[in-house]
């Protein structure tokens, strides 16, 4: 069933496509009553009904049997279970004649004991059934809509008339085709007579039974006993029938559906006297029988949610295990864009590629407009089931291929979120499951929106350190690296920690992690410079120890009065190396391929913004394939209850007894119980190595007469080591070129590195002047310079120039078309 909620005046005119629409995504088999009932109940939400009925021929011929209803109970209106064929009620008058009646309240008179609405007035529509092989039947609708059925609810109940389709049953209803067992209750006495398909249904032994009514209502599901028990209360019941379905527990534990049939007899004085009746097992009715319950357990959990993603986990287990869905995931919606706050299972592998490679390093935070379908079902506000083979954008195929439920969570006029229910093999949708979705939608909806409320600063705080720290991770060459960041929940303060991963030339990585004194809009201000300083600094090439040096020098020079702790590590991912430097901060915890774990207590410098002229010296840190780099900062190791040292030795052996495979999960784990009264960082990287090792070699070009000539005799050498035999006499022009020029137009050394991978050969030539070379709009016969640089260009695929460590470097590449040989 595509829409699950009622239509608005203003949205009528196209109700009839829609309703078309329904019908043709409803996934029960023909003549089923799962189908019949889901039938009546688009009825309900398309046909302006209150009530709805199907009646169909009897076993005998001469009657109109009820065969399901779906609304509010027909006693309100006298509606009965049955009509003689040949009488003249509305149903018997439209089977008969073969074509729609439409009563209103001048044709129509409420029999004795019937309750007219409010108003005093009610519509009737009888529509004929198509003909089938059991005399086709009729569809009775009831309004209590002021003017009756209009043009559009006409249109639409025509249309699911002409939709009905029976249950392979007899004429007088599912009822009769289910185990059905009698009972008499005394009103005056209580006293019940039973036979022993009743006490079967209940679970009990026909010899233990005492006769009382109660023993049977003391079996009843407490959320179904208050409509049981104005049943059975003669001071709440008016003489007519009487239906309904209610929960047992029986003695076993098994929780069971009852549907309940009967009829008020009166007594002399015409007062009600006995209520006889039948009970049957409705279970196969009802495909779960817990929903009431279900709603009411996420209700208790949503009113205890103080964050947005304690309200995503309570909807998480209300919902997955009960209507056995493959994956749910709750995101909130900030502006437009959504934002995954709860995925489960929290695996990677169970949810789409793109969902890991297009969009945020860990998990989507993607513009609405990016998903049409969920962009539809949020500007709509209703609840949408996609069945399987739906054609869905790729963001979301994946998620539920035999079936994508998507609920809006609504709160206060406007969406506060959106969830996301997959089935991987076909799933049908029975009404229960409707009505659970809907609920559990509502009530979530209103959770995200207290969470906002109560902690509006929060998310304030939240957007701000969003916007700071970097919005994904970039793909390493080598390893994988993964990122958390967990606000303060005490207290409403921004919080200074920092993380960072910059990827550097020659295969470096460089990993930051930092943390800034205080919490409050100063220290994130801070802290977005530290991070952007630390960037600057380290792509312009300088080693690790000059990086940390410049940025204390800066904060120095800002006189914030802030201090900030910093660890810095710099990753050769060719050779397997690191150099750590550590300016007042916690050190890195190492997890070996083989499970153990060091905590690299190395020599550091004091925290920056404290010293002008501090040392921070680096210390090595080998690493073997397979290790993982642990950074983190205070708030995950060190509380009130736990020491700085103790906290770190659990977090080395929460780490040994990780799976380093889904370094997510290993993330998700370790933050599982971090301190929440103050900001935590965390990040975590394993070294994997390279699948290819560059091949590397550097040359000093001393500034004497015959530079160039060495310079090319060494990359000579080089090449014919390597196996090089593919545009040799390019690669020693673009050398000569780019060392002439070094030479030439800069003081100080010149440094010529030349670096083979993937039959691609890169030239580079350092120097320490830190202006880059202009390349000549053109060049008259009489120039004598100029020309270098138009060759580099013409002889390379690409060539380009990074500045480093105080000056720059000038790098050409060449693709190499023939194999480099051993």
């Amino acid at each position: 069933m595509t829409d699950v909620v009622s239509e608005e005046d203003e949205g009528r005119a196209t109700r009839k496509p829609r309703a078309e629409l329904a019908l043709k995504t409803l996934h029960t088999d023909p003549g089923s009553p799962e189908r019949l009932r889901s039938v009546l109940e688009l009825t309900l939400v398309y046909g302006g009904a209150t009530l709805a009925l199907v009646y169909a021929p009897g076993d005998r011929g001469d009657q109109l049997c009820l065969i399901e209803s779906a609304g509010v109970p027909r006693s309100l209106y006298g509606v009965r279970d049955s009509y003689p064929l040949s009488g003249g009620s509305p149903a018997a008058d439209a089977y008969r004649a073969g074509r729609p009646r439409w009563l209103g309240p001048r044709e129509l008179t409420a029999p004795a004991g019937a309750r007219r609405p409010p108003a005093g007035d009610f519509w009737l529509a009888a529509l004929p059934l198509p003909p089938d092989p059991r005399g086709g039947g009729c569809l009775v609708a009831v309004s209590e809509s002021p003017g009756g059925f209009g043009t559009d609810d006409r249109e639409c109940l025509e249309l699911f008339a002409g939709a009905v389709s029976f249950p392979p049953t007899s004429g007088t209803g599912d009822l009769e085709a289910l185990s059905i067992s009698s009972f008499t209750l005394a009103l005056d006495s209580g006293r019940v007579e039973v036979d022993d398909e009743v006490l079967e249904l209940f679970g009990l032994d026909p010899a233990d039974f005492d006769g009382k009514v109660e023993t049977l209502l003391s079996m009843t599901v407490p959320e179904d006993l208050p409509t049981l028990m104005s049943v059975v209360e003669a001071d709440h019941m008016s003489l007519g029938e009487r239906e309904l379905e209610f929960r047992i527990g029986r003695p076993s534990g098994e929780q069971r559906w009852l549907r309940l049939r009967a009829r008020l007899l009166p007594a002399a004085d015409g007062r009600p006297s006995r209520l006889v009746g039948a009970v049957a097992d409705a279970s196969n009715l009802r495909p779960s029988g817990n929903e009431v319950t279900r709603v009411q357990r996420l209700a208790a959990a949503l009113a205890t949610a103080g964050t947005v993603h304690d309200v995503g986990q309570a909807v998480v287990t209300a919902l997955r295990r009960p209507l056995a869905a493959d994956r749910i995931a709750v995101a909130e919606l900030e502006g437009e864009r959504l934002v995954v706050t709860v995925l489960d299972p929290p695996e990677p592998e169970a949810w789409p590629e793109v969902w890991r490679t297009e969009w945020r390093s860990d998990w989507p935070d993607a513009p609405v407009r990016s998903m049409p379908t969920l962009e539809a079902a949020l500007r709509e506000g209703r609840a949408v089931i996609r069945p399987a083979g739906t054609p869905l954008e790729p963001a979301l195929a994946d998620v539920g291929p035999g079936g994508l439920a998507v609920l809006p969570l609504p709160a206060g006029g406007r969406m506060a979120g959106v969830c996301l229910i997959g089935w991987d093999t076909p799933h049908d949708f029975g009404p229960d499951e409707r009505t659970l979705l809907t609920a559990s939608a509502g009530l979530a909806g209103q959770a995200l929106m207290r969470a906002r409320a109560f902690d509006a600063e929060h998310e304030l705080v939240g957007m701000l350190q969003r916007t700071l720290l970097p919005r994904r991770l970039p793909p390493l060459a080598g390893a994988e690296a993964v990122a958390r960041y967990l606000p303060t929940t005490a207290g409403l303060e921004v919080g200074g920690d920092w993380y960072d991963v910059i990827p550097l030339p020659d295969d470096h990585v460089a990993l930051v992690i930092g943390d800034v004194q205080g919490h409050n809009a100063q220290a994130a201000t801070l802290m977005g410079q530290m991070r952007t300083a630390l960037r600057a600094y380290a792509v312009e090439g300088h080693p690790p120890d000059v990086v940390v040096s410049r940025a204390n020098r800066l904060l120095m020079g800002m006189e914030t009065g802030l201090f900030a702790t910093c660890c810095y590590v710099d990753v050769d991912m060719a050779e397997g190396t690191a150099w750590c430097v550590r300016a007042g901060h916690l050190p890195p915890v190492l997890r070996r391929p083989d499970g153990t774990t060091d905590i690299l207590v190395t020599e550091g410098g004091p925290p920056l913004g404290v010293i002008t002229q501090a040392d921070f010296p680096m210390s090595p840190l080998p690493l073997q394939p397979g290790t993982v780099v642990a950074l983190t900062t205070d708030g995950l190791v060190e509380s009130a209850e736990l020491d700085l040292e103790d906290g770190l030795r659990r977090l080395a052996g929460q780490l040994a007894a990780a799976d380093p495979a889904h370094l997510g999960l290993v993330a998700d784990a370790l933050l599982a119980d971090a301190n929440r009264s103050d900001d935590v960082a965390l990040l975590l990287m394993r070294y994997d190595g390279l699948d290819l090792r560059p091949l590397r070699e550097s040359w000093t070009v001393w500034r004497v007469p015959e530079a160039v000539r060495h310079a090319r005799r060494f990359t000579r050498r080089a090449l014919r080591a390597w196996g090089v035999t593919d545009e040799p006499d390019a690669i020693l022009l673009i050398v000569s070129e780019l060392v002439t020029n070094a030479l030439v137009h800069t003081d100080g050394q010149v440094r010529l590195d030349l670096t083979l991978i993937n039959n691609r050969m890169r030239v580079a030539v350092a120097d320490i002047s830190p202006r880059t070379p202009i390349k000549p709009t053109s060049i008259g016969w009489e120039a004598t310079g100029g020309r270098g640089i138009l060759l580099v260009e013409a002889l390379s695929a690409t060539w380009g120039t990074v500045p480093v460590s105080g000056g720059k470097q000038v790098w050409a590449e060449l693709t190499l078309t023939e194999p480099v040989g051993d």
